[in-house]
Formats: structure tokens, sequence, C-alpha cells
């Protein structure tokens, strides 16, 4: 990923932060076969391998996964975006742009097969996205619902080689500029526009 300077952020428990809270991501593999995608859930295991892990399952009817043992792998992880008129800066010689924050996570993939490794996947999944909710959903392992489900699905792990952060956010212009555009984006309507003024607003402090 292109980042300039200005853009980048390193902070490891940050960009891992980002991750679980925009776990909704962008596989992307190469391989032997042609540039292939899934949209998928990934669960971050920090503790995993020297730079950490990224869990999730494909369905089996999904092809992606047989090319997936042993590649490079890209994960992209979006966040907030927003458009900038340059009329926002109060300034000239200024051009529209676009903000915005993303999380590219490279490693190599490994598939999880066994019928222990894909249950561990399926109740981990389960359980964080349900921890939220009012009354949160359960599945049991040991019915046969659940072994229908588990062999459906194909495990994957993908271990970091790598992270890389961008947080476009108007570092590249003074402070005053970037609190003009901040303050007008935190008035629009969209939760997106009024994130990346709250990040934006962090960067001035």
């Amino acid at each position: 990923m292109y980042i300039p300077p200005a853009f980048a952020e390193t902070d490891q428990a940050k960009l891992f932060d980002f991750i679980e809270s925009h776990s909704f991501g962008l596989l992307v593999s190469a391989g032997q076969d042609p540039l292939c995608a899934t949209h998928l859930p990934l669960l971050v295991d920090r503790a995993a391998g020297p730079r950490g892990c990224l869990v999730g399952h494909v369905a089996r009817a999904n092809p992606h996964w047989r090319q997936l043992a042993g590649q490079e792998v890209l994960v992209v992880f979006s966040g907030a975006h927003a458009y900038i008129s340059p009329t926002w800066y109060q300034a000239d010689n200024l051009v529209p742009t676009w903000n915005y924050v993303a999380v590219h996570a490279y490693g190599k993939c490994s598939l999880v097969e066994d019928e222990q490794g894909i249950a561990r996947i399926i109740q981990d999944s389960v359980e964080r996205y349900e921890r939220s909710m009012p009354t949160p959903w359960t599945i049991d392992s040991g019915t046969p619902f659940f072994e229908r489900l588990a062999k459906m699905v194909v495990g994957i792990r993908i271990e970091l080689d790598r992270l890389e952060g961008k947080w476009k956010l108007g570092q590249n212009h003074p402070a005053h500029l970037r609190q003009n555009v901040a303050e007008i984006l935190a008035n629009q309507t969209t939760d997106d526009a009024r994130e990346i003024a709250r990040l934006m607003a962090e960067t001035l402090t």
C-alpha cells in the first residue's frame, strides 16, 4: 500500500485494535490460479506466532480455499472514509481528496480441516459476534446440526508477516486547516463523516 510518511500508522496494538473493530476483511490471493478475493470476517490472535495470526473460515463451496494453502495472502480491512471538499479548508490552491483509514495484513495462509480445529473457529466466531447481542445465540458442537455445519466450511489461519496502517487524515496540512475540515465533517449526517472528524481531531491533540 502506498503510504506517505505523514499518514503511516505503525503502532501494532492500534492496528490490531482497528482490525478487531473492522473485522470484515477482503482476503486476496493469487497463487497459481487467477487473482481471487473473498469477503469474510476474521478474528485476531495476537499471541500466535511472532507477529500474530488471523483466523476464520470460508464456505467449502467457495473454490478460493483450494488455492490458499501455503500461499502469501493480503487481507484489506477498511474503516471510515469521507470526501473532502477543498472549500472546507478555507484556503487557496487546494484540491478535492478523500480521507480514510485502512489496514493491510500480509501473511502465509494455512488450512484448518480437522474437526476440532474447525469447531474451535466456529465457536470463537459465534462468541465474538454474539457477545453484544441482548440474548446471545449459542451453538452446541455436539449436535448433528453443528456437525453438518462444520463439514460445509474450511478453516483458515494466516500467520502475519507484517501490518500496514494508513490514517489519511490531512496530516500533510497545517493544524488550523485540518480543524476547519474536522468541524464541517462533525456536523454532517453520515457515521463515516463523523468518525473521520473524530479521528482528525485526534491528530490535533
